[in-house]
This record gives C-alpha cells, structure tokens and sequence, in this order.
C-alpha cells in the first residue's frame, strides 16, 4: 500500500508518496507561502486556506505523478507546527487568521496566567508547562481580550494539523501530540486542565475537541476530495500531530535511547519516554507524543542562524567555512561563544544577546571565531541535553537532521560535545516520513493487522552508518570544561543585567 505524508510547515507544505511495502518514497511535491504581511511587530499569522491550498496543490501532483498506482494509496498522515490557533464558528468556518507558534504578542496574557496560578512553578504542577507565549493558550486570552467579537462566534479550537484533517475528513479533533502543545492541557492525565480552561473562560471548554488517542484514524477522505482526485476508495486519515511529534516517528525516535537533535536555523532535542517527563524548572517541554507516549522536548534559537551569520561576516562558502574551522583545535584555543543572538529560550533569556569570551592575539582570527561559532551552538543544545540526564533519560544514540547535520565537521563535533555516537537518516524527509509512516499504522490497525511503530521505523526509517561518529575521549572531556564555562558565564552575565 501506498501513504500520502503531508508536512504543513510555517514557510510551505510539502506531500510525499511512501511504498510501506520497501520504504521507497515514490514521488513528492512542495508548494510555498509566506506570512501575512504589514502586522505590528510580535504578531505573526497566517491564513489557513493557504495550507489548504497547498495540501491540495502538492497531493494532485503527488498523485499525477503516481499514475495509476495512485488508486494503492489507503492511508494520508498529516504534520503541523504546533501551537497555531485556528478558530471556528459554528458553520465550521475560520474566525480569522492563525496566530502561529512564533506569535509573541502574547507575553502579557502569560503574565497573567502566571500571576493567577503563582507563577511557573504552580502551572508546572498544574499541566506539567509553563506558559509561553508561543502556545495556544495565550493566544485564546488574547482572542477573548483583544477581539471580544470574534471570540464571541468561537465554536472550535483547532491546531493547524488538526485543521487540516477537519478539511479532508470533515471531523473536528485532537490527539495527545499536538495537545500537549496548547498549554491546556495536563501532560500526565492526557486530559484538559480544568483549572487553565477556566481561567480564560469556563464555557471555553465546550468549544474544545475532547482528546483522544494518536494512535487512531480521524476517518475517511470526503467523499468531494476522493472524487475530485480521482481516487476509487477514501483513504484511511491517522489522527496526524505536530511537526516534532511527526519528526520523531520520522527519525525512528520511537524507542527509549534514541534522542533527536535537528541543527537548523534553531535547534530541538527531543526523546521518547515511556512516561511524561517533566522539569520542575520548565526548561524541558513536557509533551505527549503522537504514538501515545512522552515526548520531553527542548528547543534553542540559535544553531545555523549563527553560523550561517559567522560564513556570511568572513565571505566563505560552506567548504571553505568547513575547511578553515578543521584547520583549528577542539575549543577554539580556549574562545568561548555564547550563542544568543536573538535572545534564547533554553536557557530563558529572551534578551540575551551573543559574546564571544577569551579573545587573544592567536584567537582574534577567523578560523577561531568561527569554530566557537559551531562549538557555542552545539553547547547550547548540550546545555539542553544535560537537563534531559538530570531528568532520568539516558540516551545512547543521537540522530541528526537539520542542514547543519549536512557537515561531517559538525557531526563530529556534535558527538564529541555530546559525548554519545551521532548518525543521520538516509531520508531527510522528517516529519513528512513521520505522517506517512503514523498513516500507515492506522491503516494496518483498521485491517485488523496490528503492528508496531518500532517495526514500521525499522523497516522504513533507514541510518546512514556511513554518517555514523564516535566520540573522541579527550575532546568530550575537554567540552565538559567549556559546557561548564559557558553555563558558568551566562549565569553572570545574567544576574549582573548583561544577558
């Protein structure tokens, strides 16, 4: 059989074809939009037709491309970002434009959550979360406060993913993954947080979709939809969820060990749990994710935004840049970065600005500036690697993706630093794979042939052992100095009001 994987990102969607059979993909197609523009600043949205728009666009040629083995395609998965708030009226129509995960115009309504429950510690042991701006709670505060009329017609609460499967399948929902993201909810129940939901208002949860398992399907594609791309039976659609849920079942992060870490513009480390895993301190997301177990999470601002900043300041290209930062030792000569160049959210320093410590005559150079560059980010994202130890997560392999996992220098830093074996995927396809592959479960259990995502990812989700790096001993215990370093000196810098 064959399953359609449709990513619905913030810059464009993209849909491939997965032969379940071999784990070939068979064909794929990308179509792009951008944000609505001339909003103030902090606000950041988008209109929902214009995924819709772009699901539509990439599965006919998805399906064109297929030819007539598109009547095998039995199951669709969608992946979303998450966090977005779609808001419908009774008639199931969209209020107004999607506040998305990257929105900041609600930090007040996080203040007064805050100051309702007393403070961060409290909506921790409430919902397993703080409450950040990015989330899909606030941004339903900021509905009701800024917008009474509009959350006056509110009859649904959607996430972008979940919008998505109300377009093919006609059914409003929600699955523990992408909830989990909302802020409303209690990651350790699988259940709205009463308490939350309230706050903003108590009739509010009338207009949530109850919870239910990842592991199911939505429904069928609409009968419109299978007519109109020329299918013979409606596809199974499996309950989708959240670009990093899907990422996880993308990368085969299906199974305890297995850690994530994306090198992109900003980076995430994610784990599988069997359990929710949450941080009293709030820097590790306590998500649910979307095979029906925990998914502890944590994100930085800044991994190639940093050291695509560094190649552009130096006029390199991307060999050159590899090149020169080889021709330097591990630790830079003792040049410390701190990478925070548009503030940073692990650790929580939304001002933070980025430094570079230990400048001498030797280390005032290019080549030195840059490896502390790549070393600073990759710190940043140890720093979050540390906290998921001291959480009780042991992880034994770290599977890269993101465009810097791209570069064998980085790769190998990457291990030594996180002192664990690094590898990337033969497919970059992340979240897309993981949508295929979650559709293809729903469709097996709808046959009546139960299996499991350990042995779908198995099958399907292939490494690249040619990819494959081993810590070096020396220069992990040399980064353990400079993660304490760089710990040591943003802790400094921040209580004194530079960072």
């Amino acid at each position: 059989m064959i399953a359609l994987g449709i990513d619905s990102g913030t810059q464009s969607t993209k849909t491939i074809a997965l032969d379940v059979a071999t784990g070939r993909i068979l064909a794929s197609a990308q179509k792009a939009y951008g944000l609505i523009p001339g909003l103030p600043a902090g606000h950041l949205e988008q209109n929902p037709q214009d995924w819709i728009d772009a699901v539509e666009s990439t599965v006919a040629e998805v399906l064109h491309a297929l030819g007539e083995r598109k009547q095998e395609v039995s199951a669709i998965g969608v992946s979303g970002q998450q966090h977005g708030f779609v808001p419908l009226d009774a008639q199931g129509t969209v209020i107004r434009p999607a506040k998305l995960w990257c929105d900041t115009s609600t930090v007040e309504q996080c203040k007064q959550f805050e100051a309702e429950f007393g403070g961060a510690e409290e909506l921790i042991r409430l919902s397993g979360n703080a409450m950040l701006p990015g989330y899909t709670a606030p941004k339903i505060l900021w509905l009701k406060q800024n917008e009474p009329h509009n959350y006056k017609a509110l009859e649904t609460v959607l996430l972008p993913h979940d919008y998505i499967n109300f377009f093919l399948t006609g059914e409003r929902s929600m699955e523990y993954g992408d909830a989990s993201g909302t802020g409303l909810m209690d990651v350790r129940t699988r259940e709205w947080c009463k308490p939350l939901v309230d706050f903003i208002d108590p009739e509010l949860a009338g207009a949530l979709p109850a919870i239910s398992s990842s592991r199911r399907a939505v429904g069928l594609l609409r009968e419109n939809l299978r007519a109109q791309w020329g299918l013979q039976k409606s596809p199974v659609v499996s309950a989708g969820g959240g670009d990093n849920m899907m990422g996880a079942i993308g990368t085969g992060n299906v199974m305890p060990g297995v850690v994530t870490v994306s090198l992109g513009t900003s980076g995430t480390v994610f784990a599988h749990a069997a359990e929710a895993v949450v941080d009293p301190k709030g820097e590790v997301a306590a998500f649910c994710d979307s095979t029906d177990r925990w998914m502890p999470l944590v994100c930085t601002m800044n991994v190639t935004v940093a050291t695509e900043q560094a190649r552009k300041t130096f006029g390199w290209n991307h060999d050159e840049m590899e090149s020169q930062i080889a021709s330097t030792p591990a630790g830079a000569g003792g040049l410390l970065f701190l990478p925070y160049l548009n503030g940073e959210r692990t650790p929580n320093l939304p001002a933070g600005t980025g430094v570079l410590h230990g400048l001498t005559t030797t280390t005032m150079a290019p080549a030195f500036m840059a490896r502390a560059v790549m070393e600073g980010v990759t710190l940043g994202l140890a720093y979050g690697l540390e906290r998921f130890r001291s959480l009780g997560i042991r992880p034994t392999e770290i599977r890269l993706t993101g465009g810097g996992s791209k570069s064998a220098l980085w790769r190998q830093i990457c291990a030594d630093i996180f002192g664990v074996p690094t590898i990337c995927l033969k497919s970059a396809e992340g979240a897309a794979l993981g949508s295929a592959v979650q559709a293809a479960y729903a469709w097996h259990s709808a046959q009546g042939k139960p299996v499991t995502f350990r042995d779908l990812c198995q099958r399907i989700v292939e490494v690249d052992t040619q990819t494959r790096c081993e810590p070096v001993s020396d220069n992990t215990e040399l980064y353990k100095r400079q993660l304490s370093r760089q710990g040591e000196l943003t802790s400094r810098l921040h209580t004194a009001g530079y960072l």
